[in-house]
């Protein structure tokens, strides 16, 4: 079953150009499924190879020409999924590149292996689109279209990051409510495409296991080259635990086993392999404000779940603010914006920051709680420009200007 994915319609805007397109993300996306798909528009006139295929893999990196007769002339697309099996993988294609007039399109399992294997060689003749787990938006187009229409049509275009026009939200609490219910299980289970669409909830954790396995399979084994493994899994598990706070080095390093330098190491790794994220400070006053210590947050909160053994609902569990600040944040990254949070020596804080909107958002579990307070005051004082936005879970106010701020719902994010 196809879902569309929205990053669909802006690599299809360059399938002309003669630029390689490079689709990019953790594994288990759906890149492969997508490639499937737009290769499906251009059967006629395409090849479509995987490089999990060892036969297909042995010919492309020694026996280049012989790839070229039988896949690429007389063609006018290549697609090639998993494309970091191949070890010479970018040097060749750019040969390829080079020397045919052929449009690629390739998938990788993620940004470390076409780093590494590809960039280096096709600098000036890549893009590069990351596909992340669904979104809000596409898990609702998953799990029930009447509600993800009327989500785009009223929610969804006009969420963009920018002053909300209208004062009043285009729903009401019993159309809020019916979301919220998808949103929480959202928030819960992720949107990596298989869990979404698993039937129960035993079924969603046996797929989130089995994502969280292959992991380890393939990235850390494959690239790290870890046998054993049990310091990274004690590192994952304890970053887990640690969602929206300020990374502590000390404790991360005494539970995992690490030192300082492997640990930033990890870190970086579980970065550049999409499981997690590192935001850094906003700041323009060294003394004041804080300018090292990065927050962190899961890519996807179903993973993060599954990792931290906790699949509770949100009104039963004591880190559900954390948990709906992690889902804010995810929103956000995967519209591919740059976001960094505020804190000051004396413990004042935003959660999240966006610069080129001049936004400051507060993620709280209640409507009630969206007031301006002694952090929001001091951080309005400092920068008067940044319109200051609450996202709310828990109840309802169609209303959404409030004390010179925007209140609204968080799957609105």
């Amino acid at each position: 079953m196809y879902i569309p994915r929205n990053i669909e319609k802006k690599i299809l805007n360059f399938i002309k150009s003669p630029e390689i397109i490079a689709i990019v993300g953790p594994r288990q996306s759906g890149k492969t499924t997508l490639l499937s798909h737009i290769h499906s528009r251009y059967t006629k006139t395409s090849s479509y190879v995987t490089f999990e295929d060892p036969d297909i893999l042995s010919m492309f990196e020694n026996s280049t020409d012989d790839f070229i007769k039988m896949y690429v002339e007389d063609k006018d697309f290549l697609f090639v999924d998993e494309f970091q099996y191949a070890k010479r993988g970018g040097k060749i294609l750019k040969q390829i590149y080079d020397t045919q007039k052929i449009k690629i399109i390739i998938t990788g399992s993620s940004s470390i292996d076409l780093t590494i294997k590809a960039l280096k060689y096709l600098t000036g003749r890549i893009f590069v689109f990351e596909l992340f787990p669904f979104d809000f938006e596409e898990f609702l187009r998953a799990k029930n279209t009447s509600l993800w229409t009327f989500y785009t049509k009223h929610i969804s275009k006009k969420k963009s990051f920018s002053i909300i026009n209208s004062s009043h939200l285009p729903f009401d609490a019993e159309i809020k409510k019916k979301i919220n219910k998808y949103f929480e299980e959202f928030i819960l289970f992720g949107g990596y495409p298989r869990v979404v669409l698993s039937k129960n909830k035993e079924e969603k954790i046996e797929v989130l296991k089995g994502i969280y396995s292959i992991f380890f399979l393939r990235e850390v084994k494959d690239y790290l080259g870890l046998i054993e493994d049990y310091k990274l899994q004690r590192l994952i598990k304890a970053t887990a635990l640690q969602i929206g706070n300020l990374i502590d080095y000390n404790e991360l390093g005494t539970t995992s086993g690490y030192s300082f330098i492997s640990l930033k190491k990890y870190l970086n790794f579980l970065e550049k392999s999409y499981i997690l994220s590192l935001i850094k400070p906003f700041f323009s006053n060294r003394r004041k404000e804080i300018i090292k210590n990065p927050k962190v947050y899961f890519i996807d909160t179903g993973l993060r779940n599954y990792i931290s053994g906790d699949f509770r609902p949100l009104n039963s569990r004591t880190d559900s603010s954390f948990l709906l600040e992690n889902a804010v944040f995810s929103a956000i990254k995967k519209k591919n914006i740059k976001v960094s949070y505020w804190r000051t020596k004396t413990k004042q804080e935003i959660d999240f920051i966006i610069e080129e909107n001049k936004m400051a958002i507060e993620v709280k579990n209640r409507i009630d709680k969206c007031k301006v307070n002694i952090s929001t005051k001091d951080f309005s004082g400092i920068y008067p420009d940044y319109r200051l936005w609450f996202c709310y879970y828990e109840g309802f106010d169609n209303k959404v200007k409030r004390e010179k701020a925007v209140r609204i719902p968080a799957f609105c994010i």
